[in-house]
């Protein structure tokens, strides 16, 4: 829930203030501003923003509690969707209180606003469960080589996609060829499946994809997958499948 703004922040121009909440689906976060006004019943200005504090704790919970309800989960399911089973609420409720303060603000009146994000890694790793599969084999130690590619671009800026958590890449035949099943654990719960971009060069200058990724051109869109071409599937024969399992994809977006 939205405060007004209080007091005069110390050092800090009132123009700075607006950072944005919402989900950023390039750093795959979700953010959001907890106001914490003084108390008022506070006997010293030191309990005056001990209260502030909690205020704008449990004001940032609130928040990130009502926009993580709009979040995608897949095309035509959200989080609020899901959050109707009471199950799912608890586990979603969880990793939002695990939230971190990424910067504190204070006031002359004693007051404070918290700048706090929560990684939607967390989220898809609570909401989407992996298929059970057999134990992989260690693979074979590969000589050092230097990857041609840095990751994976796949561009849709022509279909219709829409952010998400969970979205698939699959090849021309409908198989699966990226989805939340192809990452690490690590990886699904620190970075999500996908980072969304506007451009190519948005995408390259992220630590997500490297300055050298594969990019290839998404044939359509179906949902939540994302569907490559004949050639564009085989192109991806040359990319590390390491790249994949620690999350080094992104997808172009208009």
């Amino acid at each position: 829930m939205r405060r007004a703004l209080w007091g005069l922040v110390l050092a800090i121009p009132l123009s700075a203030l607006a950072q944005g909440n919402g989900v950023d689906w390039q750093r795959q976060v979700l953010r959001v501003t907890g106001d914490g006004p003084p108390d008022v019943k506070a006997s010293n200005p030191s309990q005056a923003r001990l209260g502030a504090m909690r205020s704008a704790k449990e004001d940032a919970l609130e928040d990130l509690l009502e926009q993580v309800k709009g979040v995608r989960l897949s095309a035509d399911r959200t989080v609020g969707d899901e959050m109707a089973r009471e199950d799912t609420r608890r586990k979603v409720e969880e990793v939002l209180r695990g939230y971190k303060v990424v910067q504190t603000r204070y006031f002359s009146d004693s007051g404070v606003q918290l700048e706090v994000e929560v990684p939607l890694g967390a989220l898809t790793s609570v909401l989407v469960a992996p298929a059970t599969a057999e134990p992989k084999k260690e693979p074979e130690p590969k000589k050092a080589v230097k990857a041609k590619h840095t990751g994976l671009v796949v561009d849709a800026r022509k279909l219709a996609l829409v952010p998400m958590l969970a979205p698939r890449v699959l090849d021309a035949s409908g198989q699966p060829v990226y989805t939340v099943e192809t990452l690490s654990e690590e990886a699904r719960r620190t970075l999500g499946v996908a980072g969304f971009f506007g451009s190519l060069e948005q995408a390259r200058k992220s630590t997500r994809v490297g300055e050298r990724p594969l990019v290839l051109e998404a044939a359509r869109v179906e949902g939540s997958d994302v569907v490559l071409g004949p050639d564009a599937a085989k192109a991806l024969e040359g990319l590390d499948p390491e790249f994949l399992a620690e999350g080094r994809v992104a997808l172009l977006i208009r």
